[in-house]
């Protein structure tokens, strides 16, 4: 079974429909008109027909008044002995769809997904459903269409619908293959004798070349002894070089000498001068302390001075104030003596002097105690400023000494470093007179490598007496005696040998070709005999079975096999004959409309058993037939189908009764110009 269940979107006559299919035999009828063989055209389109595509504009399919139609086949996908048809979809149900637009767009979908054509003829091959064979899907008129074919048609659309293509194709790559060798062959044997024809001039030309090639060993042998003459006289420029980078190489030694001494000279002083540089920076340090100790206690002076000119002050000032003070109680007392009670104030004004002179004698030896020690204060910092400036004196003597000393040892290292310089300079550029004597004498003894090389290339070696100038001469001499054979080519000897080659080559070739030629024609004669004997067997059955068919009309017919030796002008014809008359060629003329449908229902009732498509279809099978044949073929049908893994689906006009037999009947009305799926059984 393949189709579970077809969908109709705005198809044809149809606005919406869902027709379940069965396995076996599902029967579709219904009234001229209705609408039946849009289901079986709804298929072919979403199968990707040719036939549908080519005979109808696709935009014409979709419902009037509508701008897109679309077919759905739900396709059984459920596991087979334990497997899916379509083992990479692994759900039961798989749906196919096309799409119809009406402004020409038309495409596929697999599971609501856009899908190309090859997509669809692949899922298709799963089922082993080729809807291009109208053996599997035959439409209206295609009953006769298929009467009219060549007998080679009909034969290939057989081998199609059965499965024995391979058979067809084994025989045919034999046969192109045996083409391609044949034209080989042709081919090799005129490239045989143009390279015998060729091969006798270059034999010719080949014993002008023996007297060529004498002179040429000649002027070989003088080309070597050219070759050693001039190694000669290499090795003798690249002595004469390494000689001088010798004596460069000496001269360098020399300087490398003076310049290790100048260095480690340098190094010398620089050691020495080390040490005099720490202490200098040392006495600096200790200058820049005594300097720092010297500006602290000139300050600390300084600021003592003032507070003792301001001390002094204060004490002519403390002085001057107690004068006063002791003059205005002398003049109170003077008062207090005319006064009218002397006694009294007297007694205080003696108290309170006796205190005021108790306070002038603290607060002036205060003052001069004070003085005195700030004095003290004072020639101490001044005796310490004295030695701070023995002191610094001492340090900027030492350091006027390490100077002295550094300075010296700077000027040696700068005469020594002069003196590395002028080494250094003499040294780079003797090293570089080294350095192009060096790429020099390396290009001395490549050129010497490669005429070594060049020489032996020519031969072994060879004591040179003559020098280069005079083997040239003589050369010279050679070539003039060559030139007189230029017409002469080179390549005579190679030519010939490779004509010699190629000839005996295309010999083997061509007799390995013939080999080839008759191993073919084995292989073509066992592949046709293979195919002979299957499509034989083939036809024997339907043979057997046709006539069963045709015996139940009152006819009588075979399927013979034409041409058998040549499988391109191979085919079948079917033979039928009816009420006892003999069995001629079925064709359009010869037999009656009913006659034809019969014969062709027959002959594609005996075939089912040997389809191997899971899905077949036949529009109107029963046209112009009568109602016992019709009867008969239907029940033939059903019978044919019955037991296989396989679903067919047949469209008729005319109303049947299948009481008591398994077929699926589906009843197609049209109502107001809609087609309705009335009944289905």
């Amino acid at each position: 079974m393949l189709i579970q269940e077809i969908i109709l979107e705005n198809f044809m006559s149809y606005e919406y429909a869902r027709i379940p299919l069965k396995s076996g035999v599902n029967i579709i009828c219904g009234p001229n008109g209705a609408g039946k063989s849009s289901i079986l055209l709804g298929i072919s389109i979403a199968m990707g027909q040719s036939y549908t595509e080519r005979s109808k504009k696709l935009s014409d399919l979709i419902r009037w008044g509508k701008d897109q139609g679309r077919v759905t086949l739900v396709l059984d996908n459920l596991r087979r002995r334990g497997h899916r048809p379509v083992r990479k979809i692994n759900k039961d149900q798989i749906f196919l769809s096309r799409v119809l637009r009406r402004d020409g767009n038309y495409w596929f979908e697999l599971d609501n997904r856009s899908a190309a054509k090859s997509d669809v003829v692949r899922l298709l091959s799963h089922f082993e459903v080729d809807p291009e064979n109208m053996l599997i899907i035959m439409h209206q008129d295609m009953a006769e269409q298929f009467i009219v074919l060549s007998p080679q048609e009909k034969l290939k659309l057989v081998e199609a619908a059965v499965g024995l293509e391979p058979y067809r194709r084994n025989v045919s790559e034999a046969q192109r293959k045996l083409s391609r060798i044949l034209s080989q062959e042709e081919s090799l044997g005129k490239l045989l004798e143009s390279a015998e024809q060729t091969l006798n001039y270059w034999r010719e030309q080949y014993e002008r070349y023996q007297q060529k090639k004498q002179l040429i060993l000649q002027r070989r042998f003088l080309e070597r002894e050219l070759a050693w003459a001039e190694v000669s006289k290499r090795e003798r420029k690249a002595q004469e070089i390494q000689s001088q980078i010798k004596k460069i190489e000496k001269d360098i030694g020399n300087l490398e000498d003076s310049i290790k001494n100048h260095e480690e000279k340098i190094d010398e002083f620089q050691n020495r001068m080390e040490p005099l540089k720490n202490e200098w920076r040392r006495l600096i340090e200790e200058r820049l302390s005594l300097e720092g100790e010297k500006i602290r206690h000139e300050f600390g002076s300084s600021s003592s001075s003032e507070y003792l000119k301001e001390l002094q002050g204060w004490l002519e000032i403390s002085q001057k104030e107690i004068g006063n003070i002791l003059e205005g109680m002398t003049l109170l007392e003077d008062g207090l003596k005319r006064g009218s009670n002397p006694g009294d104030f007297e007694a205080q004004l003696t108290e309170i002097r006796g205190v005021f002179e108790t306070f002038q004698g603290s607060w002036t030896k205060m003052l001069d105690m004070k003085i005195r020690n700030m004095k003290e204060m004072i020639e101490k910092s001044k005796r310490i400023i004295i030695e701070l400036d023995a002191q610094i004196s001492d340090v900027l003597s030492r350091m006027e000494k390490r100077s002295m000393e550094i300075e010296g040892l700077n000027n040696e290292i700068l005469e020594k470093r002069i003196s590395l310089a002028l080494f250094q300079y003499q040294k780079r550029n003797l090293s570089g007179e080294l350095e192009g004597l060096n790429g020099e004498h390396k290009v001395a003894l490549a050129d010497l490598e490669q005429a070594v090389k060049e020489a032996k290339e020519m031969g072994p070696q060879i004591v040179a007496l003559r020098n280069t100038e005079e083997i040239m001469d003589e050369i010279r001499m050679v070539d003039s005696r060559i030139t007189a054979l230029a017409d002469v080519s080179e390549d005579i000897e190679r030519m010939y040998e490779s004509y010699s080659k190629l000839y005996l080559e295309l010999k083997e070739k061509a007799r390995l070709v013939a080999e080839n030629r008759e191993k073919t024609l084995e292989e073509i004669k066992t592949r046709m005999e293979s195919w002979r004997k299957v499509v034989s067997s083939l036809l024997e059955h339907i043979t057997l079975e046709y006539q069963r068919i045709l015996t139940q009309a009152s006819a009588d017919g075979s399927v013979q096999f034409l041409n058998v030796h040549d499988i391109e002008a191979a085919g079948i014809e079917i033979l039928v004959g009816f009420r006892g008359a003999k069995p001629v060629p079925l064709n359009i003329y010869t037999q009656s409309g009913g006659e034809r449908s019969t014969a062709t229902m027959g002959f594609l009732l005996a075939l089912q058993q040997h389809v191997r498509s899971s899905f077949r279809a036949i529009d109107e099978y029963d046209v112009h037939m009568d109602p016992k044949n019709r009867e008969m073929i239907a029940n033939l049908l059903i019978a044919s189908i019955k037991g296989q893994d396989a679903q067919y689906l047949a469209i008729t006009p005319n109303q049947m009764l299948f009481e008591g037999k398994d077929v699926h009947i589906i009843t197609v009305q049209n109502v107001e110009g809609t087609s309705v799926i009335k009944e289905a059984i």
